[in-house]
């Protein structure tokens, strides 16, 4: 029986990413898929969609018709059968039927809670099934119908918390991914071991809200980010540790001592705001205020003083004000952020910002989002030129995109960095002398003469 063979396509964020690692481990454990790079050579096509820029439902389906169209004269032959074409993800939770209604080829509909069904699903259609929905939220049995995650390179990544409780006002992930939702502690460490044994010096922590993880070991004890961090750092062969992304909510004096005492712990912490108008906040229904948001980033940095802070911002929200917007720039100058996402406020259908009054003209949101993003990238800029003359301890990805002899890799800080190397040293730690700070990336030459640094 020839091998079947597997397209996906990853839409968002870095928890689509992992789920899409798991889809690849699951349908190669149950029906033999193998990933392929064209999708003209796959018999099965999947989505793995995200709903929280603008038009994403647009964006899909205009994929969708692309490469629908691109793979169809590859799949004329009588003895090679169309592919089946799967949307999962956020979109695929939101839209649900629409998504068939809209492009009848697609056969498989599934939300982020429902994809460990996928093996089902495909064993339906096979039986000549119609076209399948599932898009409940069950995230209680996902990760038990799951097969050991199989990886490759020295970064891994695990989520260990999913959904948020939080309902911001412009937020879907509530109603896509459900409510907050931990997984037990063995199980996280079961899989971060895999992952080690499979080569990973570190181990990136995922969730919607990773810092309300609130999960229980064997023995019933709960725990919550800190001391599931502390028992991920007790694993043998785990070098580094992340996590994102974090609420300023739901952050705890326990979260910000470890950076000072746990040195597998990289200093990184990625704490979105979104404004820096408490008005807006209060608006947004964010939780907290400008006020304490800055005494968190001033404790982050009394336990860590080289620690890198990054931040999320959204420009034009239902009712923002010019006096907002400022407030918003003078929070950029007072923090001065490592790195930032920054986007226009777009309204996600069944948000309670989506009927909001006083929505900002979209030339005012355009014009306000190009100065907040000039003002953020001089601040990384900066801080990224106060990097040259140190030696960062650089996790080795791979050659650069560009090539010409050269590695890129990340400092503990997530900086990127690229410097001259051969391909012995992929997967390693070692000690790089920045020479050259850019505006998203740093540059560097190996350091023969450093001792290895973490």
């Amino acid at each position: 029986m020839p091998l079947k063979k597997l397209f996906i396509k990853t839409f968002g964020c870095q928890m689509n990413d992992y789920d899409t690692a798991r889809i690849i481990d699951l349908l190669r454990a149950s029906h033999g898929y193998l990933p392929v790079d064209a999708p003209e050579q796959a018999d099965l096509i999947v989505f793995n969609t995200c709903h929280i820029r603008e038009k994403a439902e647009e964006k899909l389906f205009s994929e969708l018709g692309r490469l629908y169209k691109m793979v169809l004269p590859a799949h004329r032959s009588p003895n090679r059968p169309p592919p089946i074409f799967a949307v999962g993800g956020c979109v695929a939770q939101a839209s649900g039927q629409e998504i068939v209604r809209r492009a009848p080829f697609v056969q498989l509909v599934f939300g982020p809670q429902t994809y460990h069904r996928l093996p089902a699903m495909l064993d339906q259609l096979a039986r000549g099934g119609g076209p399948i929905c599932a898009a409940e939220v069950v995230p209680d049995s996902k990760f038990d119908a799951l097969p050991p995650s199989r990886g490759e390179g020295p970064m891994a990544s695990v989520t260990v918390q999913e959904g948020c409780n939080k309902f911001c006002a412009f937020c879907v992930v509530p109603y896509t991914r459900g409510q907050e939702w931990s997984r037990p502690v063995e199980e996280i460490l079961d899989e971060i071991a895999g992952r080690v044994r499979q080569g990973a010096l570190e181990i990136q922590l995922l969730g919607q809200n990773v810092n309300a993880y609130q999960g229980l070991d064997r023995s019933g004890l709960p725990h919550d980010l800190a001391l599931l961090i502390r028992r991920v750092a007790l694993l043998p062969g785990v070098e580094r540790i992340r996590f994102v992304t974090s609420h300023p909510a739901d952050m705890t004096d326990e979260l910000v001592e470890m950076f000072a005492d746990l040195p597998q712990l990289c200093p990184y912490f990625h704490l979105p705001i979104q404004s820096g108008s408490d008005r807006i906040l209060a608006q947004m229904g964010r939780g907290h205020t400008v006020a304490t948001y800055l005494a968190w980033v001033q404790s982050l940095r009394q336990a860590c003083p080289d620690i890198a802070i990054a931040s999320d911002f959204i420009v034009g929200f239902p009712g923002e004000t010019e006096a907002d917007f400022q407030d918003t720039l003078a929070l950029v100058e007072q923090v001065s952020f490592d790195h930032a996402y920054s986007f226009c406020f777009s309204p996600r259908p069944g948000t309670r910002a989506e009927s909001m009054p006083e929505q900002v003209p979209p030339e005012v949101r355009t014009a306000r989002l190009a100065i907040l993003q000039e003002a953020l990238n001089a601040h990384q800029l900066r801080r990224n030129q106060g990097r040259v003359g140190r030696v960062e301890a650089v996790l080795v990805e791979g050659p650069a995109k560009k090539g010409l002899g050269e590695l890129t890799g990340r400092t503990p800080g997530f900086r990127k960095v690229h410097f001259p190397g051969g391909a012995e040293w992929i997967g390693q730690i070692v000690p790089v002398r920045i020479t050259e700070g850019l505006p998203n990336s740093l540059r560097g030459i190996l350091d023969q003469t450093s001792r290895r640094v973490r």
